[in-house]
């Protein structure tokens, strides 16, 4: 699904909502905070609260400071700033055409709940999309109500560093003060889950019963906390759509991304870096639409000592159950602008591949005609261009899988003419997928099979429900799979030619 036709959706679900006449209070441990309720959907939400200190100026790469304790009754009825970033899809807010402010005073959450009492309910924090180079919590596409409302759940989304203020590597430069600058991003991520520990009962939550879930990016900041020691504890269960990621970024790609900022800046200290303006800093990684070079999380050999999913589940992944996924058709999103959307022939299909996929080609072209033996030549190259997402989930679970209950789903409902394209699950995921008139005969099979699954998962970490067939783990015998469709059901090896098509490969971004 289009991200824009996402966002119109998550546009119309909140552009009715309406305050009461009496604003809901939240008695933190920090102090009050005023939100807004949501009448017409029966909830409450706090926007906007920080839950860490500015990120300027001598903070800039260091990691994120708690906020301190406040007088009086702080506001948390707008949305907050958001890390600085290239284009302005992040920065959009339920309300239309305005903006965010993009700011380095970023550390900012919002909170939907029922109620702002002593129920102790299932806690799920969502850590937003568009790999660690863009966006926001507060995207439309994230709002947090329904889901709140269906499951009697709190739901939490966060705005946290990325790109060059989050993963910047100066350990070598900067010495053990910057020791962990390379993960900033991913400490905030940690630090918002400790003021949810501490902080989430006063908004009806249970601090011990919390669970970490994203899409895409977000789903790789799932995969990256497994592997981070110090956050364990801090949430009981995983849930990673469309961003299985196995291991950070080496060392010396860290170095190497870092030394060509520098030189293009043309500074030789990490305070020098510290003092350049916010603006300076992020026009030298900007491209086309986002920041470059591609920052990420590293194994760092500290924060992040050992990659999460390779060779093996990282220790601190022990016993974490998890539900990994991906969309039959990812790719259909990044293809979405090529000449002839959805028409291609054969040999066409195979000139396009063959750049990325060099000798590999006509076997991966007739492994996934077996596998998908009605697709089209264009379904055959989408599915293709999609293997990192569906591979990645497979390595993935077959790690996680000898380390604690492991869940594996597929999603191929077709929302749209893009088919089960790249995020075209998130709308299912929080209940928010049949707010309109528009939706396609089937979708509110999907969203009641895939939303109750992901809230009976939050709440006793087994996603099984009354509303859809048995969902079983995940095993290297069986490799089952829950398929998420007008008639879902859980198949085992599903695809299996392509699964083993790739054994022994690279995969190709």
């Amino acid at each position: 699904m289009h991200r824009a036709r996402l966002l119109t959706i998550a546009l119309a679900i909140t552009c009715c909502s309406t305050a009461a006449a009496h604003d809901p209070i939240a008695k933190t441990k920090l102090g009050e905070l005023k939100g807004v309720h949501l009448n017409d959907r029966g909830v409450v939400v706090f926007k906007g609260v920080h839950y860490g200190q500015s990120t300027a100026g001598a903070a800039r790469f260091k990691p994120g400071k708690p906020v301190a304790k406040w007088q009086g009754v702080a506001d948390a009825t707008k949305f907050g700033n958001i890390c600085p970033q290239a284009g302005d899809v992040g920065r959009r807010t339920t309300t239309e055409g305005e903006l965010l402010k993009v700011s380095e005073d970023c550390l900012v959450l919002n909170v939907w709940t029922p109620q702002t009492d002593d129920q102790a309910r299932p806690v799920m924090v969502w850590f937003h999309g568009r790999g660690f180079y863009a966006g926001a919590g507060s995207e439309p596409l994230y709002d947090g109500a329904r889901l709140a409302k269906r499951g009697d759940l709190v739901v939490v989304t966060v705005n946290h560093r990325l790109n060059v203020f989050g993963h910047l590597y100066l350990g070598k430069v900067g010495g053990d003060e910057f020791a962990a600058s390379g993960n900033a991003g991913t400490q905030d991520m940690q630090l918002a889950l400790e003021w949810v520990r501490d902080n989430i009962a006063a908004f009806g939550g249970n601090p011990k019963n919390v669970t970490i879930f994203g899409e895409s990016g977000g789903g790789a900041k799932v995969s990256t906390l497994l592997g981070v020691p110090s956050a364990k504890g801090l949430f009981q269960r995983g849930i990673i759509e469309s961003g299985s990621r196995l291991n950070g970024a080496p060392l010396a790609n860290a170095i190497k991304n870092t030394e060509t900022v520098m030189a293009k800046l043309k500074v030789m200290t990490a305070a020098q870096l510290q003092a350049l303006p916010m603006e300076t800093l992020l026009a030298a990684v900007t491209t086309t639409g986002r920041t470059e070079p591609d920052f990420g999380p590293v194994t760092d050999g500290k924060y992040l000592p050992v990659d999460m999913f390779v060779p093996a589940a990282a220790a601190s992944s022990h016993n974490v159950p998890v539900i990994a996924g991906s969309n039959r058709d990812e790719y259909s999103l990044y293809a979405r602008e090529l000449p002839n959307f959805g028409k291609r022939t054969e040999d066409e299909i195979r000139k396009e591949l063959a750049p990325l996929y060099g000798k590999n080609v006509d076997e991966l072209v007739a492994a996934y005609k077996q596998s998908r033996p009605n697709a089209s030549p264009w379904d055959v190259m989408i599915g293709i261009r999609s293997s990192r997402f569906h591979v990645g989930t497979v390595r993935l679970a077959e790690a996680q899988s000898k380390v604690a209950p492991m869940y594996v789903y597929s999603f191929d409902f077709e929302p749209t003419a893009m088919k089960a394209a790249h995020g075209a699950e998130i709308p299912f995921v929080f209940s928010n997928a049949t707010a309109n008139a528009n939706a396609r005969p089937g979708a509110k099979a999907v969203e009641d099979a895939m939303s109750d699954a992901w809230i009976a998962f939050a709440r006793n970490g087994n996603p099984n429900h009354s509303g859809m067939p048995n969902w079983p783990t995940y095993n290297a015998t069986t490799r089952s799979v829950m398929v998420f469709d007008a008639k879902t059901a859980a198949v085992n090896d599903l695809r299996a030619a392509e699964r083993k098509v790739w054994e022994g490969k690279q995969l190709v971004r």
